[in-house]
């Protein structure tokens, strides 16, 4: 079973889509874990680590998604997570998405994207992981 973390980095107040997504997720078969608003990068690393997930997702409507992604992904390498993959998703600009891609984020969902191609992505995870 995948295990995902979601956060809302900054300042961000709207949770509405990150909560659809946990349900979805949680549906798909994944084990969720949501941390809440206002996440801190330092946070949302220690519930990584504390947590021990398969895969960070960043949900972002703030419009700081550059600045809070590379902190996130610095505070994750710090944490020794450096290979869990970071998603990101909510109001990105899609110019951003390469520059994203080029910090280290595994894969963006703008808004819009299909709930079938985000749960896709999900279940790939679960086929590419060693048993246990």
């Amino acid at each position: 079973m995948t295990r995902v973390l979601l956060a809302k980095p900054g300042l961000d107040g709207h949770d509405k889509g990150v909560k659809v997504l946990a349900t979805m997720l949680r549906d798909a078969g994944c084990e969720v874990i949501y941390t809440g608003l206002h996440q801190t990068p330092e946070r949302i690393a220690l519930a990584a680590l504390q947590e021990d997930v398969d895969v960070v997702g960043l949900s972002m409507l703030s419009g700081a998604h550059m600045e809070l992604t590379a902190d996130v992904l610095r505070e994750l390498k710090s944490a020794g997570l450096g290979d869990r993959p970071v998603v990101i998703g909510g109001n990105i600009p899609r110019h951003d998405i390469a520059k994203l891609e080029a910090l280290g984020v595994a894969r963006v969902f703008p808004g819009g994207s299909s709930y079938d191609d985000i749960i896709n992505w999900f279940s790939g995870l679960a086929s590419h992981r060693p048993v246990s």
